[in-house]
Protein backbone atom coordinates (compact mmCIF):
# COMPACT_ATOMS: atom_id res chain seq x y z
CA UNK A 1 0.00 0.00 0.00
CA UNK A 2 1.58 3.20 -0.74
CA UNK A 3 0.58 6.55 0.63
CA UNK A 4 0.24 9.24 -1.69
CA UNK A 5 0.51 12.78 -0.18
CA UNK A 6 -0.85 15.55 -2.37
CA UNK A 7 1.66 18.91 -1.63
CA UNK A 8 -0.75 21.19 -4.45
CA UNK A 9 -2.58 24.06 -2.22
CA UNK A 10 -5.58 22.68 -0.43
CA UNK A 11 -9.25 23.75 -1.29
CA UNK A 12 -9.84 27.09 0.11
CA UNK A 13 -6.39 28.59 -0.19
CA UNK A 14 -4.55 31.52 -1.39
CA UNK A 15 -4.42 30.58 -4.57
CA UNK A 16 -8.20 29.18 -5.22
CA UNK A 17 -9.17 32.25 -3.24
CA UNK A 18 -7.26 34.19 -5.86
CA UNK A 19 -9.22 31.91 -8.87
CA UNK A 20 -12.45 32.59 -7.33
CA UNK A 21 -12.42 36.01 -7.34
CA UNK A 22 -11.28 36.56 -10.97
CA UNK A 23 -14.55 35.80 -13.19
CA UNK A 24 -13.97 34.35 -16.37
CA UNK A 25 -13.94 37.02 -19.62
CA UNK A 26 -16.99 36.25 -21.25
CA UNK A 27 -15.79 37.28 -25.48
CA UNK A 28 -19.37 38.69 -26.79
CA UNK A 29 -20.08 37.46 -30.14
CA UNK A 30 -23.03 39.43 -30.69
CA UNK A 31 -23.29 43.01 -32.08
CA UNK A 32 -26.16 45.07 -31.01
CA UNK A 33 -26.09 47.99 -32.84
CA UNK A 34 -26.34 45.55 -35.62
CA UNK A 35 -30.05 45.37 -35.00
CA UNK A 36 -30.20 49.04 -35.61
CA UNK A 37 -29.45 48.62 -39.34
CA UNK A 38 -32.71 47.98 -40.32
CA UNK A 39 -34.22 50.62 -38.15
CA UNK A 40 -31.67 53.21 -39.50
CA UNK A 41 -32.07 51.90 -43.65
CA UNK A 42 -35.94 52.83 -43.38
CA UNK A 43 -35.24 55.94 -41.64
CA UNK A 44 -32.68 56.64 -44.34
CA UNK A 45 -34.83 55.64 -47.11
CA UNK A 46 -37.89 57.25 -46.67
CA UNK A 47 -36.80 60.46 -43.85
CA UNK A 48 -33.41 62.00 -44.74
CA UNK A 49 -33.10 61.23 -49.24
CA UNK A 50 -36.79 62.36 -49.69
CA UNK A 51 -35.69 64.97 -47.16
CA UNK A 52 -32.04 65.70 -48.98
CA UNK A 53 -34.24 65.74 -52.59
CA UNK A 54 -36.52 67.90 -51.23
CA UNK A 55 -33.76 70.80 -50.88
CA UNK A 56 -33.04 69.79 -55.10
CA UNK A 57 -36.22 69.96 -56.67
CA UNK A 58 -37.09 73.33 -54.53
CA UNK A 59 -34.79 74.77 -57.39
CA UNK A 60 -35.36 73.04 -60.45
CA UNK A 61 -38.46 73.15 -62.85
CA UNK A 62 -39.35 69.50 -62.21
CA UNK A 63 -43.38 69.60 -63.78
CA UNK A 64 -45.13 66.87 -65.54
CA UNK A 65 -45.76 69.01 -68.53
CA UNK A 66 -41.76 68.65 -69.21
CA UNK A 67 -39.79 66.02 -70.01
CA UNK A 68 -36.06 67.58 -68.87
CA UNK A 69 -35.35 68.94 -65.41
CA UNK A 70 -33.66 72.19 -64.94
CA UNK A 71 -32.47 74.35 -62.16
CA UNK A 72 -34.13 77.90 -62.17
CA UNK A 73 -32.34 79.08 -59.05
CA UNK A 74 -35.03 80.80 -56.82
CA UNK A 75 -37.40 81.44 -59.16
CA UNK A 76 -39.71 79.00 -57.55
CA UNK A 77 -39.73 81.15 -54.27
CA UNK A 78 -40.58 84.11 -55.84
CA UNK A 79 -43.06 83.20 -57.76
CA UNK A 80 -45.20 81.82 -55.23
CA UNK A 81 -44.10 85.58 -53.15
CA UNK A 82 -45.13 87.46 -55.46
CA UNK A 83 -49.08 86.03 -55.82
CA UNK A 84 -49.43 86.53 -51.93
CA UNK A 85 -51.23 82.60 -51.82
CA UNK A 86 -48.07 81.27 -50.17
CA UNK A 87 -48.17 83.92 -47.57
CA UNK A 88 -52.07 83.27 -47.22
CA UNK A 89 -51.44 79.90 -46.87
CA UNK A 90 -49.22 80.49 -44.13
CA UNK A 91 -50.99 82.48 -42.55
CA UNK A 92 -54.02 79.92 -42.37
CA UNK A 93 -51.59 77.85 -41.19
CA UNK A 94 -49.92 79.43 -37.87
CA UNK A 95 -53.57 80.82 -36.83
CA UNK A 96 -55.04 76.79 -37.65
CA UNK A 97 -52.05 75.74 -35.27
CA UNK A 98 -52.28 78.34 -32.53
CA UNK A 99 -56.49 77.04 -32.42
CA UNK A 100 -55.46 73.34 -31.95
CA UNK A 101 -52.87 73.61 -29.19
CA UNK A 102 -55.19 76.33 -27.34
CA UNK A 103 -58.61 73.78 -27.45
CA UNK A 104 -56.20 70.94 -27.32
CA UNK A 105 -54.92 71.81 -24.11
CA UNK A 106 -57.58 73.22 -22.44
CA UNK A 107 -60.08 70.17 -23.07
CA UNK A 108 -57.28 68.28 -21.81
CA UNK A 109 -56.62 69.82 -18.91
CA UNK A 110 -59.77 69.66 -18.10
CA UNK A 111 -60.42 65.95 -18.37
CA UNK A 112 -57.14 65.65 -16.40
CA UNK A 113 -58.29 67.63 -13.52
CA UNK A 114 -62.14 65.67 -13.82
CA UNK A 115 -60.74 62.09 -14.04
CA UNK A 116 -58.10 62.99 -11.45
CA UNK A 117 -59.28 60.02 -9.10
CA UNK A 118 -58.92 56.42 -9.59
CA UNK A 119 -62.37 55.48 -9.66
CA UNK A 120 -63.99 52.69 -11.64
CA UNK A 121 -66.39 55.54 -13.62
CA UNK A 122 -63.15 57.97 -14.13
CA UNK A 123 -60.96 55.26 -15.65
CA UNK A 124 -63.95 53.84 -18.24
CA UNK A 125 -63.99 57.49 -19.03
CA UNK A 126 -60.41 58.02 -19.72
CA UNK A 127 -60.44 54.73 -22.03
CA UNK A 128 -63.50 56.27 -24.22
CA UNK A 129 -61.61 59.36 -24.41
CA UNK A 130 -58.45 57.65 -25.60
CA UNK A 131 -60.14 55.87 -28.38
CA UNK A 132 -60.41 58.83 -30.45
CA UNK A 133 -56.39 58.78 -30.49
CA UNK A 134 -56.37 55.38 -31.44
CA UNK A 135 -58.87 56.55 -34.67
CA UNK A 136 -57.59 57.27 -38.58
CA UNK A 137 -57.66 60.61 -38.43
CA UNK A 138 -59.15 60.69 -41.86
CA UNK A 139 -62.28 58.75 -40.23
CA UNK A 140 -62.66 61.17 -37.46
CA UNK A 141 -62.78 64.05 -40.56
CA UNK A 142 -65.40 62.01 -42.49
CA UNK A 143 -67.52 61.01 -39.45
CA UNK A 144 -67.83 65.05 -38.84
CA UNK A 145 -68.51 66.26 -42.07
CA UNK A 146 -71.23 64.15 -41.81
CA UNK A 147 -72.78 64.90 -38.40
CA UNK A 148 -72.12 68.58 -39.63
CA UNK A 149 -73.39 68.71 -42.91
CA UNK A 150 -76.69 70.55 -43.76
CA UNK A 151 -79.59 69.05 -42.00
CA UNK A 152 -77.46 66.52 -40.64
CA UNK A 153 -77.47 64.90 -37.19
CA UNK A 154 -76.41 68.06 -35.62
CA UNK A 155 -78.72 69.98 -37.14
CA UNK A 156 -81.47 67.45 -36.48
CA UNK A 157 -80.74 66.91 -32.49
CA UNK A 158 -80.81 70.38 -31.78
CA UNK A 159 -83.30 71.75 -34.18
CA UNK A 160 -81.18 74.51 -35.39
CA UNK A 161 -79.93 75.15 -39.30
CA UNK A 162 -76.12 76.43 -39.14
CA UNK A 163 -73.64 76.29 -42.17
CA UNK A 164 -70.75 74.37 -39.45
CA UNK A 165 -68.49 73.91 -42.62
CA UNK A 166 -69.31 76.50 -44.50
CA UNK A 167 -69.18 79.51 -42.79
CA UNK A 168 -65.82 81.74 -44.02
CA UNK A 169 -65.13 82.71 -40.60
CA UNK A 170 -65.91 80.03 -38.06
CA UNK A 171 -64.80 77.14 -40.54
CA UNK A 172 -61.49 77.36 -39.36
CA UNK A 173 -62.45 77.24 -35.67
CA UNK A 174 -64.97 74.73 -36.51
CA UNK A 175 -62.33 72.94 -37.91
CA UNK A 176 -59.46 73.31 -35.33
CA UNK A 177 -62.15 72.32 -32.52
CA UNK A 178 -62.39 68.85 -34.30
CA UNK A 179 -58.85 68.49 -34.27
CA UNK A 180 -58.26 68.97 -30.86
CA UNK A 181 -61.28 66.24 -29.79
CA UNK A 182 -59.17 63.66 -32.02
CA UNK A 183 -56.13 64.34 -29.39
CA UNK A 184 -57.27 65.74 -26.74
CA UNK A 185 -56.98 62.20 -24.91
CA UNK A 186 -53.40 62.36 -25.67
CA UNK A 187 -53.06 65.65 -23.38
CA UNK A 188 -55.41 64.03 -20.75
CA UNK A 189 -52.86 61.32 -20.18
CA UNK A 190 -49.69 63.49 -20.31
CA UNK A 191 -51.82 65.86 -17.79
CA UNK A 192 -52.70 63.10 -15.62
CA UNK A 193 -49.37 61.64 -15.39
CA UNK A 194 -47.84 64.63 -14.29
CA UNK A 195 -50.76 65.50 -12.03
CA UNK A 196 -49.96 61.98 -10.15
CA UNK A 197 -46.17 62.58 -9.69
CA UNK A 198 -46.94 65.61 -7.73
CA UNK A 199 -45.94 64.59 -4.22
CA UNK A 200 -48.91 64.94 -1.53
CA UNK A 201 -46.68 66.04 1.36
CA UNK A 202 -46.49 69.21 -0.58
CA UNK A 203 -50.19 70.02 -1.02
CA UNK A 204 -50.80 68.62 2.36
CA UNK A 205 -48.21 71.44 3.85
CA UNK A 206 -49.88 74.00 1.88
CA UNK A 207 -53.05 72.90 3.43
CA UNK A 208 -52.08 73.08 7.24
CA UNK A 209 -50.86 76.42 6.19
CA UNK A 210 -54.21 77.64 5.73
CA UNK A 211 -54.02 77.76 1.84
CA UNK A 212 -57.30 76.34 0.71
CA UNK A 213 -58.01 73.57 -1.98
CA UNK A 214 -58.60 75.76 -4.81
CA UNK A 215 -55.03 78.24 -3.76
CA UNK A 216 -53.17 75.15 -3.31
CA UNK A 217 -54.70 73.54 -7.13
CA UNK A 218 -53.32 76.73 -9.24
CA UNK A 219 -50.15 78.55 -6.87
CA UNK A 220 -48.36 74.51 -6.34
CA UNK A 221 -50.29 71.83 -8.35
CA UNK A 222 -50.66 74.28 -11.95
CA UNK A 223 -47.19 75.36 -11.82
CA UNK A 224 -45.81 71.83 -11.11
CA UNK A 225 -47.25 70.45 -14.13
CA UNK A 226 -44.73 72.90 -16.54
CA UNK A 227 -43.18 69.97 -17.95
CA UNK A 228 -46.22 68.67 -18.88
CA UNK A 229 -47.29 71.91 -20.33
CA UNK A 230 -44.02 71.96 -22.33
CA UNK A 231 -44.33 68.67 -23.97
CA UNK A 232 -48.17 68.68 -24.72
CA UNK A 233 -47.85 72.48 -25.77
CA UNK A 234 -45.29 71.46 -28.28
CA UNK A 235 -46.50 68.30 -29.86
CA UNK A 236 -50.05 69.98 -30.39
CA UNK A 237 -48.50 72.84 -31.93
CA UNK A 238 -45.93 71.51 -34.67
CA UNK A 239 -48.33 68.33 -35.21
CA UNK A 240 -51.18 70.99 -35.85
CA UNK A 241 -49.02 72.45 -38.74
CA UNK A 242 -48.49 68.86 -40.52
CA UNK A 243 -52.14 68.46 -40.36
CA UNK A 244 -53.97 67.29 -43.21
CA UNK A 245 -56.16 64.41 -42.89
CA UNK A 246 -59.20 66.70 -40.66
CA UNK A 247 -58.80 69.44 -42.85
CA UNK A 248 -59.29 67.24 -46.38
CA UNK A 249 -62.07 65.07 -45.12
CA UNK A 250 -64.49 67.92 -43.25
CA UNK A 251 -63.76 71.10 -45.74
CA UNK A 252 -60.85 70.00 -48.34
CA UNK A 253 -60.02 73.64 -47.83
CA UNK A 254 -62.87 75.38 -48.27
CA UNK A 255 -65.30 77.66 -48.17
CA UNK A 256 -63.37 79.60 -50.46
CA UNK A 257 -59.84 78.62 -49.18
CA UNK A 258 -60.13 79.83 -45.66
CA UNK A 259 -59.31 76.48 -44.52
CA UNK A 260 -56.87 75.82 -47.19
CA UNK A 261 -53.57 75.05 -44.67
CA UNK A 262 -50.21 74.36 -46.10
CA UNK A 263 -50.57 71.27 -46.55
CA UNK A 264 -53.64 70.87 -48.66
CA UNK A 265 -52.32 73.68 -51.02
CA UNK A 266 -49.06 71.62 -51.45
CA UNK A 267 -51.53 68.56 -52.57
CA UNK A 268 -53.33 70.34 -54.86
CA UNK A 269 -50.61 72.49 -56.53
CA UNK A 270 -48.84 68.70 -56.55
CA UNK A 271 -51.82 67.41 -58.20
CA UNK A 272 -51.65 69.67 -60.81
CA UNK A 273 -48.73 68.69 -61.88
CA UNK A 274 -46.78 71.56 -60.84
CA UNK A 275 -44.28 69.18 -58.46
CA UNK A 276 -41.89 71.69 -58.25
CA UNK A 277 -43.78 74.43 -56.86
CA UNK A 278 -45.13 71.68 -54.06
CA UNK A 279 -41.49 70.83 -53.74
CA UNK A 280 -41.13 74.51 -52.63
CA UNK A 281 -43.95 75.24 -50.74
CA UNK A 282 -42.82 71.60 -49.04
CA UNK A 283 -39.82 72.48 -48.04
CA UNK A 284 -41.11 76.15 -46.77
CA UNK A 285 -43.16 74.69 -44.52
CA UNK A 286 -40.35 72.28 -43.38
CA UNK A 287 -38.39 75.75 -42.59
CA UNK A 288 -41.36 77.01 -40.50
CA UNK A 289 -42.08 74.14 -38.46
CA UNK A 290 -37.98 74.00 -37.20
CA UNK A 291 -37.89 78.12 -36.82
CA UNK A 292 -40.85 77.68 -34.64
CA UNK A 293 -40.01 74.43 -33.02
CA UNK A 294 -36.89 76.28 -31.04
CA UNK A 295 -38.44 79.08 -30.10
CA UNK A 296 -41.37 77.54 -28.63
CA UNK A 297 -39.66 74.42 -26.87
CA UNK A 298 -36.83 77.16 -25.47
CA UNK A 299 -39.53 79.55 -23.79
CA UNK A 300 -41.59 76.73 -22.18
CA UNK A 301 -38.80 75.12 -20.94
CA UNK A 302 -37.28 78.33 -19.83
CA UNK A 303 -40.76 78.81 -17.75
CA UNK A 304 -39.87 75.14 -16.12
CA UNK A 305 -36.63 76.92 -14.95
CA UNK A 306 -38.34 79.70 -13.14
CA UNK A 307 -41.51 77.72 -12.18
Amino acid sequence: MTLTIDLRTPAGGPTAQRSAGRRPRIARSTHPMWFLLPAYAVLLLFFFVPTAFNFIYAFTDWSSFKAAINPVGLDNFTQLASDGTLFRALRITVLYAVLVAIFQNLFGFGLAVLLERDTVVNRIARTFFLIPVLMSALAVGYIFQALLKPSGAVDQLFGIHYAWLADTHWTIVVVALIHAWKWMGLSMLIYLAGLKTIPEDITEAARIDGASRWRSFWRIRVPMLAPAVTFNVATALLGSMNGFDIVQATTGGGPARTTEILNIFIYRTFGQGLFAQATTMSLVLFLLVALMAFPVIYVLRKREAIL
